[in-house]
């Protein structure tokens, strides 16, 4: 009987829990044992490793985080904590493991097949930004909780006709900066791929001023070379404009997942069952438009990401 075990890894994403239900359930449903791994390649280290069946992913698929729990492995990374990782898949007879996580995680999943373990890769991440895949699991969810986020504060920034800089997550990639900036209406969108011009944000601040508008929305990713308190300062002294900043944080890895983050999490995992039912090893599984794709997981690490930098200058018109 094959056997296959299920982990999460790295920063945990809305949808995570979908995609452990269905990678479960459909296991089963094609007759294979299914094993839980806790936190992460951590967890495998330690073998904190168990047998689940249908009812023990029951009532998860609407919740955030991850059931399963999820690390980052620092003894992962050295040979000690890999060869300790290969151990344990091998003392309970693993066929297959399905990693689902994001950037990191796919990484440490090639070095288990660089030792003869098969992985199959779910795109687990908040930050879209993995290049091989139109979109990554949780990320929808992500920018919604933003979208959200703006709308509330746009109720106070103009009410104290300020400007607001509303940081968001995202280290190397600015997509959740774009997203959510484009879809808010925010006045301006600073991401980590691109310089930004001071100067053309604190004019588009002083016209908006002059014609009358009460408010400022700028949306800054956390990546971007300046501290945000910083910008902040320069920006009022530059324009005379009171300016204040919100750090949405880890608010933005929580809460329900949306509907579109389900459906590709369920859809993803159920293709990764098939996949190992199938025969094949060592994938990545990601969206292309409407279908569910895969690719040779070492090439699709090596795809880069592209910023949709398009939206920038949709953005400067219609701010």
């Amino acid at each position: 009987m094959t056997k296959v075990g299920v982990l999460t890894s790295g920063g945990d994403a809305p949808g995570m829990n979908a995609a452990i239900r269905a990678a479960v359930r459909n296991g089963i449903a094609n007759g294979m044992k299914m094993y839980g791994i806790e936190r992460g390649y951590e967890g495998l280290i330690d073998g904190d490793i168990y047998e689940m069946d249908i009812a023990s992913v029951g009532d998860i698929i609407h919740r955030g985080g991850t059931k399963l729990q999820t690390a980052r492995s620092k003894r992962f990374m050295t040979e000690e904590g890999l060869d300790k990782a290969v151990m344990m898949i091998q003392n309970f007879g693993l066929d297959a493991v399905i990693v689902i996580g994001g950037e990191g995680s796919f990484k440490g999943a090639a070095t288990l097949a660089d030792r003869g373990i098969n992985v199959m890769c779910v795109p687990c991440t908040i930050d879209n930004d993995m290049g091989y895949t139109d979109t990554t699991i949780g990320f929808d969810t992500a920018v919604n909780t933003v979208l959200s986020a703006i709308g509330n504060i746009r109720d106070t920034s103009s009410s104290h006709e300020r400007t607001t800089i509303i940081e968001v997550m995202g280290r190397s990639c600015g997509d959740i900066a774009l997203y959510a900036g484009l879809a808010g209406g925010a006045e301006s969108v600073l991401i980590p791929e691109l310089p930004f011009d001071l100067n053309a944000v604190c004019m588009r601040i002083v016209q908006g001023r002059n014609r009358g508008k009460k408010h400022n929305i700028i949306i800054k990713a956390e990546g971007v070379n300046i501290e945000t308190n910083e910008l902040a300062d320069m920006i009022h002294e530059r324009t005379g404009v009171d300016t204040k900043v919100v750090v949405l944080g880890y608010l933005q890895r929580g809460g329900t997942p949306t509907a579109s983050d389900r459906l590709f999490a369920t859809r993803a995992s159920f293709k990764a069952i098939e996949l190992i039912r199938d025969g094949a090893s060592n994938r990545a599984i990601g969206l292309a438009g409407m279908e569910i794709v895969h690719y040779p997981l070492k090439e699709a690490i090596e795809i880069p990401t592209r910023p949709a930098t398009d939206f920038l200058r949709l953005i400067d018109v219609l701010s």
